[in-house]
């Protein structure tokens, strides 16, 4: 039951919202993915907001908040803290609009995030670099509206950046006359995940609406599952478009009565995701991007034969992460093992190692001699790459039956960090 003390966007501000991004926002399309539909022997449509003038949704909710301000609050300039998306729909409003705006961005911002920022805002934009998480740069932004009487555009806990995000809701539901049994949407901050999940339920209450977080940060599961908006007090940073320790509080207020569940990916299956979208589907996305799809596999029995959509938030992506991706697919696919691995100090260890120790498919992608700890022994760290899970527990039963087995590193996250 809806409570008065709820913010819910109405449907005519959500049209509203929709008609002011006319001309700004494109109206993105709505295609079914042939692979994933035969996978799960169901029909999986695609919302491609990586198709988006900025290459992600953000826009909408920026324009919406940004064009709805008076002619004071404009002249006096805005200012936001994003990791990136958020940060280029207000570029690029403040372009349209010409309005000055200050963005405060964490530094492990992406550099194609901050370069785009840059180029959709021009001179109407200043950008800060400040902190290490969204939550600093936060912080900074509110210390400068405070300081100098500036208007804060947040990313998501605000009702017209709300009521900008739910037209991609009245999109997906003017693109299609199939029913629409499920929606897996990106959680974040939830403006996007509590905008449309108030359009569904009004227009489209049969359809199941998933939020889908990543696994390291579940600011909004974890809230909740508590029954209050809860800020986490770590999070892991990968998934930069959907990574914050507290999600806001109009969001959580709607989310918790709006979505059907919430669940997490791990950030591996999210990089594997990544990596089919590009190898099969020619589909460039950023980590949160893929977030919706990669949830996919843990409703694979639920989805069989409905009509699913997946929002497909943005293409964000920065090729230089390639590499930090397709690890971290490997090591969520099993494949990607690390290992102490202790040398005999004698001619022709490592050739045996290669030779009689490792499996005809095995490469060694990591190989780092420390140093000869004792005349008999000598440590080196040994990344390898499987061809199969299964080759693991004989090639360790190999590595201990000649004594080259020093310690397995993947299950020791103290010392794993230092290698991924």
């Amino acid at each position: 039951m809806k409570t008065q003390e709820t913010y819910f966007p109405s449907l005519e501000n959500i049209k509203q919202a929709a008609s002011n991004l006319k001309d700004v926002a494109y109206v993105t399309p709505l295609i079914q993915n042939q692979n994933l539909s035969k996978q799960f022997q169901s029909t999986v449509l695609f919302k491609r907001e990586d198709l988006q003038v900025v290459r992600s949704y953000k826009i909408r909710g920026a324009y919406n908040k940004i064009s709805s301000l008076n002619d004071d609050e404009k002249q006096r300039g805005i200012v936001c803290a994003s990791a990136g998306n958020h940060a280029q729909g207000v570029a690029l409003s403040c372009k349209l609009l010409e309005i000055k705006g200050t963005i405060f961005m964490p530094s492990p911002t992406p550099n194609q995030k901050i370069n785009q920022v840059k180029m959709f805002g021009e001179e109407f934009i200043n950008i800060i670099i400040e902190g290490d998480t969204f939550d600093d740069a936060f912080n900074s932004a509110k210390l400068e509206c405070d300081s100098k009487n500036k208007t804060f555009i947040h990313p998501f806990n605000d009702e017209k950046v709300i009521e900008g995000q739910a037209t991609v809701g009245l999109e997906i539901l003017e693109q299609t006359n199939k029913k629409i049994d499920y929606v897996f949407v990106p959680v974040g901050g939830g403006g996007l995940s509590s905008g449309l999940s108030t359009l569904f339920k009004e227009l489209s209450p049969e359809t199941k609406i998933i939020g889908v977080e990543p696994e390291g940060a579940p600011s909004m599961q974890t809230s909740i599952r508590n029954k209050k908006n809860t800020a986490l007090e770590t999070i892991n940073n990968f998934v930069d478009g959907a990574a914050v320790k507290k999600v806001g509080d109009l969001n959580f207020a709607i989310c918790k009565q709006n979505l059907d569940a919430i669940i997490t990916v791990p950030e591996g299956k999210i990089c594997q995701t990544i990596l089919d979208l590009y190898n099969i589907d020619a589909i460039v996305v950023e980590p949160a991007g893929a977030l919706s799809i990669a949830a996919l596999d843990f409703y694979a029995d639920e989805i069989k034969g409905k009509n699913v959509v997946c929002v497909v938030s943005g293409s964000n992506n920065d090729i230089t992460r390639t590499a930090d991706i397709k690890e971290r697919a490997l090591l969520y696919a099993n494949l990607k093992h690390y290992f102490i691995v202790k040398f005999p100090q004698r001619a022709g260890a490592l050739k045996q190692f290669v030779a009689e120790i490792l499996g005809p498919n095995d490469d060694i992608t990591h190989f780092e001699y420390t140093k000869k700890t004792n005349r008999e022994k000598g440590v080196a760290v040994v990344g390898l790459e499987l061809k199969s899970a299964s080759d693991l527990e004989p090639l360790i039963h190999r590595m201990k039956e000649n004594n080259f087995f020093g310690d397995y590193l993947n299950d020791k996250p103290d010392l794993f960090q230092f290698l991924v």
